[in-house]
């Protein structure tokens, strides 16, 4: 259960950054500099593949409570499942607003709503994603 939720974690977290990547690119805005944003904690800039593992274990331990809350109340149904994914994922959607804040390198403000709505839009992809493959490898066992 913990381990499924770990790997749906691990893809939608792949599902974000790529799409908050290609979204950075084809509009400009620095979405996916905020999503790999941790240069408050540390002093000496990362390379971006370290930020990006950094996400994704960030992204894994969602994905296994998602697993576990799945486990636990049972749920039935994609929808119910998405629901879960959304309900677990909102809070990182708030993340935008102390990212934006606290962040040294060049991001989106946080009264930049173009780029909240993207932000948002692939925290959905994160929980759609997430659902469709815990749904996908339950339908394997």
């Amino acid at each position: 259960m913990i381990l499924r939720g770990g790997l749906s974690g691990l893809a939608g977290g792949l599902a974000l950054g790529f799409f908050l990547k290609w979204i950075q690119i084809v509009t400009g805005l620095k979405v996916y500099t905020l999503l790999l944003n941790v240069d408050f904690v540390y002093s000496n800039p990362l390379p971006e593949w370290v930020e990006f593992v950094i996400h994704l274990i960030v992204a894994i331990f969602i994905g296994m409570g998602f697993g576990f809350a799945i486990e636990k109340l049972r749920v039935i149904g994609f929808l119910k499942t998405y629901g879960v994914a959304l309900l677990i994922t909102l809070p990182a959607l708030f993340l935008y607003f102390p990212l934006s804040m606290l962040a040294r390198k060049e991001v989106p403000s946080v009264f930049d709503l173009e780029a909240f709505g993207w932000w948002g839009g692939g925290h959905l992809v994160f929980a759609g994603v997430m659902a469709g493959v815990k749904r996908a490898m339950k339908n394997t066992s």
